[in-house]
C-alpha cells in the first residue's frame, strides 16, 4: 500500500511537471505571435546589448510577405516604450501593412558622441539595428521601403539621418523637431538639455557639431536625391517653433520635397499623439502605397 501511494503521488508530480512545461511553451508561442514585442540584440557598435520594440502588422503570423518598415524615434529623458503607451500608435496603425520600430537611444540626440569614444548612436541606428531587424523580420530591404521619424530629439534625429543617409531612407518625418541641437544656442537657452549636448557634441564648433548640424546638412544634400520630409511644429513651442521655421525656409530655398505644418499646441504628448497620424499618412504615401507603383 505504501508503494502504491508513492507511486500515486510520483504520478502527480510528473503531471505537474508537463502542465507546467506545456503552460510555458503555450505562453511563450503566444508571445512570439504578439503583434507588440519587446526585443534586445548585441549592438556591435555601442558593445553593449539594446532594445527596441517592434509594432507588427495585423496579419504579419498568417502570411509570408515581407514589409516596409519605419524607425520611430523617441525624444529625450525618454525610452523605447514612449510611442506605444504614451499614443495610440497600435490604433492609427491597424490597418497599415507596416512593421514599426522603436528603438532605446537614451539622452545621445542619436549622435556618435564626441565625448564618449563608446557611444557611437549613429552607427548602432545605421549600422547595427537595421541589420538586426532585416535580418530577423520580413523586411522590404530597398530604401524605397524604408522610413524614419521622430518627435523632440528623434525629429532631429530623423531628419539627420535622412539628409546623411539618402540611400537608406524613402521618407523622414519630423514632430516638434529640436532642429538646432548642435548648435551652442539650444544649450544656452535650456539648461536642463546642457549635459547631454554637451556630452553629445562638445564645445562649440567641434568637429561633431559641425558633422551633425541640420542647417550645414541640408545646405550641402542633394534635394532630388534626398527622402521626402514631413515637418511639424506646434504653434506654442517655444524651444523649437523658430528653429523649425528657418529650417524649412532653408529647404524651400534649396527645392526639397517637403511639407511643413504648423498646428495648435505645444510640446507634449497630447499634440504628439494627435501629429502621429500624419506621419503615418505620408510613411503609407511614401512607402506603402509605393510598392504597387
Amino acid at each position: 500500500m505504501k508503494a502504491r501511494v508513492l507511486s500515486v503521488a510520483l504520478v502527480a508530480r510528473v503531471v505537474v511537471g508537463l502542465t507546467a512545461v506545456l503552460l510555458a511553451q503555450q505562453q511563450d508561442t503566444t508571445a512570439t505571435k504578439s503583434r507588440l514585442q519587446d526585443r534586445v540584440f548585441q549592438s556591435e557598435s555601442l558593445r553593449r546589448a539594446m532594445k527596441y520594440r517592434i509594432l507588427l502588422p495585423k496579419d504579419y503570423f498568417e502570411t509570408s510577405r515581407s514589409y516596409p518598415v519605419l524607425y520611430l524615434l523617441h525624444g529625450w529623458h525618454g525610452e523605447y516604450q514612449n510611442w506605444s503607451t504614451l499614443t495610440k500608435l497600435a490604433y492609427y496603425a491597424e490597418s497599415l501593412p507596416l512593421i514599426v520600430i522603436m528603438p532605446d537611444a537614451g539622452d545621445s540626440w542619436y549622435v556618435d558622441s564626441a565625448t564618449s569614444a563608446q557611444d557611437k548612436f549613429e552607427q548602432y541606428i545605421i549600422d547595427d539595428l537595421i541589420e538586426e531587424v532585416d535580418q530577423h523580420w520580413r523586411t522590404l530591404r530597398s530604401s524605397r521601403r524604408r522610413a524614419i521619424a521622430g518627435l523632440s530629439m528623434g525629429g532631429y534625429g530623423a531628419v539627420k539621418f535622412a539628409l546623411k543617409y539618402p540611400d537608406i531612407f524613402q521618407a523622414a518625418a519630423s514632430i516638434s523637431g529640436a532642429f538646432n541641437a548642435a548648435s551652442p544656442e539650444l544649450g544656452n537657452s535650456r539648461s536642463d538639455l546642457q549635459p547631454s549636448l554637451m556630452k553629445a557634441f562638445d564645445e562649440a564648433h567641434s568637429k561633431t557639431r559641425e558633422q551633425n548640424d541640420l542647417f550645414s546638412l541640408a545646405a550641402s544634400a542633394r534635394p532630388q536625391s534626398t527622402a521626402y520630409l514631413y515637418i511639424d511644429c506646434g504653434n506654442q513651442d517655444s524651444s523649437f517653433l523658430e528653429p523649425n521655421r528657418r529650417f524649412v525656409s532653408l529647404l524651400s530655398q534649396r527645392n526639397f520635397a517637403y511639407e511643413y505644418h504648423e498646428y495648435p499646441g505645444a510640446h507634449t504628448w497630447q499634440y504628439w499623439d494627435e501629429r502621429l497620424s500624419a506621419v503615418l499618412r505620408v510613411v503609407q504615401q511614401q512607402i506603402v502605397e509605393a510598392i504597387s507603383r
